[in-house]
């Protein structure tokens, strides 16, 4: 015989509401019906209460033990998580393609504007697809987008494995370019939508994490086909990568849509299957689903009353227009925080240091990126453990240490040719990588993904794409003309930017950690309405009362 005793404590002051939950035993699988939490909706200081959240962080099942929940995560990195491998893949067809001599003689030995065009061309096309996403994503839903733009990034990689010339080579590389954000932003907004809030922020960083897998396979490719004395030797990576897309048109369609698209277009009964299947292990009854069903109606109904669904919602107030502007500035510092340096022009690098063996370069490189993929993967798996804003600070003020470094011993080389200068230099590249994954790299889909609520998410990632691909294309036409004309001189304006862009965090990067994205959706608004409304829903769906309730404790017990 089971005794089960539950209590509801509520209490009221002003606009602050602490709901207490005690449960016990624990059922066997789902969330915890045993928890002690505290939620104060609409709470200004944006402390860890959230009652949802807490609940989901109290659950002592880990995710491994959960069946249905694991293989969604299972299916989640094919489809999903491994979109950035293209990314990753094609930084380095640019970075390593340019160490093979039957690739710079098929091209003209491009330098200067035209081999930065025949790196910008991809990001080019990107910015071009950007504006149309979130119409594609928000009206036929995220697996549809991932769809849709993984199809397209085939066509292009076929023309681009078999370009007979360097305009079908661009044209190609913009087409990949074209496709990509679609499947980016589709994928984010999936990983973020169908997560357990639990690890949410994992998945979501380990989003960008698969960069370098996809970077370690075009490096270790180009470098395995450098043996072939032919354009085989760049027409083989140049076909590769395709892998990543073809496994997302494979598996897309065996993940759930999001509950919040769902939602979205009224398909409740759709939706609440998809969260208790995976959220509560199949079980209807769990509170932790009634209540999170609960909060994401609500707040989608006040979001969606507020909204137009256009582009001039991000404009509209100012809590918005601090989104926006975030969202941009995020994207211009993931791209030019000097990894475009490292990631497309490391030959050039290395060549200031007086590394131009082509061998040599490429072993260094596959060993970059190995070591930036173990720097990736760690930083994802860490990012529960520390707030957001103490991580992006701690990463950024490191990246301008290591960047200071590097342009000093740089420097030193081209005076004295100093070997130990060269050698500190060949650390401090590869000290860059845990410097910009502790924050660019392991927090951006994840913090992006916070401070867009739903009606607008597609079009706020739309924006950080749209300003991250016109950095890269910026980047990648300027740096090989910056690096030929002043040399290591062009590190110094990194430095600079570098420490603007802390400054710049340091006063606008809001906290944001340790809430649901319900809760996060007001983060910049007026709290009371949502307040008022979703914890009332929320209340009442959670809540049992029995006949001689308490105006503020409510005991049921059921034998």
């Amino acid at each position: 015989m089971h005794c089960h005793k539950t209590i509801w404590f509520l209490a009221a002051s002003g606009t602050n509401r602490n709901l207490t939950v005690l449960t016990w035993p624990p059922t066997p699988h789902g969330p915890p019906q045993q928890a002690q939490a505290s939620t104060m909706v609409g709470a200004s200081n944006g402390s860890d209460h959230n009652l949802i959240h807490r609940m989901a962080i109290d659950d002592p099942i880990p995710w491994y033990k959960k069946p249905n929940l694991r293989t969604m995560y299972l299916l989640l990195f094919p489809c999903v998580i491994g979109i950035e491998m293209t990314s990753g893949f094609d930084s380095q067809i640019i970075n390593s393609a340019q160490l093979l001599p039957a690739w710079k003689t098929y091209f003209g030995n491009p330098t200067g504007a035209y081999n930065g065009i025949l790196a910008s061309a991809l990001p080019l096309g990107s910015v071009i697809g950007l504006p149309f996403i979130p119409i594609v994503n928000d009206t036929f839903g995220r697996r549809w987008c991932i769809m849709f733009g993984s199809v397209v990034m085939i066509i292009g990689t076929i023309i681009q494995g078999f370009a007979f010339n360097g305009p079908m080579y661009i044209i190609a590389r913009g087409i990949i370019g074209f496709g990509l954000p679609y499947a980016i932003v589709a994928g984010s907004c999936l990983i973020g939508e169908l997560g357990y809030p639990k690890e949410r922020p994992i998945l979501t960083s380990l989003f960008n994490a698969c960069y370098f897998i996809g970077a370690i396979v075009a490096a270790g490719c180009t470098f395995g086909t450098q043996q072939i004395n032919n354009d085989w030797s760049w027409r083989i990576p140049s076909l590769l990568q395709m892998a990543p897309s073809l496994l997302q048109v494979a598996f897309v369609f065996f993940l759930p849509e999001s509950p919040r698209y769902l939602m979205s277009k009224d398909r409740f009964e759709e939706a609440e299957a998809v969260l208790i299947k995976y959220h509560a292990e199949g079980n209807p009854d769990s509170e932790f689903v009634k209540a999170e069903i609960m909060e994401i109606r609500t707040t989608l109904e006040i979001e969606l009353e507020h909204s137009k669904r256009s582009w001039m919602d991000l404009v509209a107030t100012p809590g918005m227009r601090r989104r926006v502007i975030i969202g941009s500035l995020l994207g211009l510092f993931t791209q030019l925080s000097g990894n475009v340096v490292i990631s497309y022009f490391l030959g050039d690098v290395l060549k200031l240091i007086g590394y131009t063996d082509p061998s040599f370069q490429a072993k260094y490189n596959l060993g970059n990126q190995c070591w930036s993929l173990v720097c990736g993967v760690s930083a994802a798996l860490v990012v529960m453990r520390f707030r957001r804003r103490t991580m992006y600070l701690t990463g950024i003020i490191s990246i301008l240490a290591v960047y200071v470094a590097w342009t000093a011993c740089t420097a030193i080389f081209i005076d004295t040719k100093s070997d130990v200068a060269a050698k500190l230099s060949l650390f401090w590249i590869y000290a860059y990588s845990p410097a910009y994954n502790l924050c660019f790299n392991a927090l951006t889909y994840t913090y992006l993904i916070e401070i867009f609520p739903y009606a607008n998410r597609a079009r706020g990632i739309s924006i950080f794409q749209f300003w991250g691909k016109a950095a890269q294309f910026f980047g990648t036409n300027v740096n090989p003309i910056g690096t030929q004309a002043i040399g290591w001189k062009y590190l110094l304006v990194y430095c600079c930017w570098i420490f603007a862009e802390a400054v710049i965090i340091w006063f606008l990067w809001p906290e944001t950690s340790g809430r649901s994205l319900e809760e996060l959706a007001f983060l910049f608004e007026d709290k009371e309405e949502f307040a008022r409304r979703a914890e009332a829903a929320i209340t009442k769906t959670v809540m049992h009362h029995d006949s001689d309730k308490q105006s503020h404790i409510v005991e049921q017990e059921k034998v």
